[in-house]
């Protein structure tokens, strides 16, 4: 998975918001200080309406996906985010579609 792309979605729970922005700054400190996504900052968005929903935009490296799938320190943060989240409307609590640059 080379410089893939990822949008992750975050639906949080109302009373979590606070508790989960703490874990998002975590998240990408701990992805890129183990080299798992580009040098690029993640971008993050909030949506304006309430509940609240989190958008985080970053690229991994070469390989980074994977290897974040099998760091304790990553999946533990995961652990920790995911009762922080809930499904809503028929969506899940989290997603995480990937996408490759396309020179147009």
């Amino acid at each position: 998975m080379a410089k893939e792309t990822v949008i992750c979605t975050y639906r949080v729970r109302a009373d979590a918001e606070d508790a989960f922005r703490e874990l998002l700054a975590e998240h990408w400190a701990t992805l890129s200080a183990l080299g798992f996504v580009t040098d690029e900052r993640s971008v993050v968005l909030r949506d304006v309406d309430a509940p609240p929903t989190y958008v985080e935009i970053f690229t991994w490296v070469d390989g980074g996906f994977g290897r974040a799938h099998e760091h304790p320190d990553v999946l533990t943060l995961w652990e920790r985010m995911d009762p922080l989240l809930e499904d809503r409307d028929g969506r899940p609590k989290w997603e995480f579609p990937h996408y490759q640059r396309q020179q147009i």
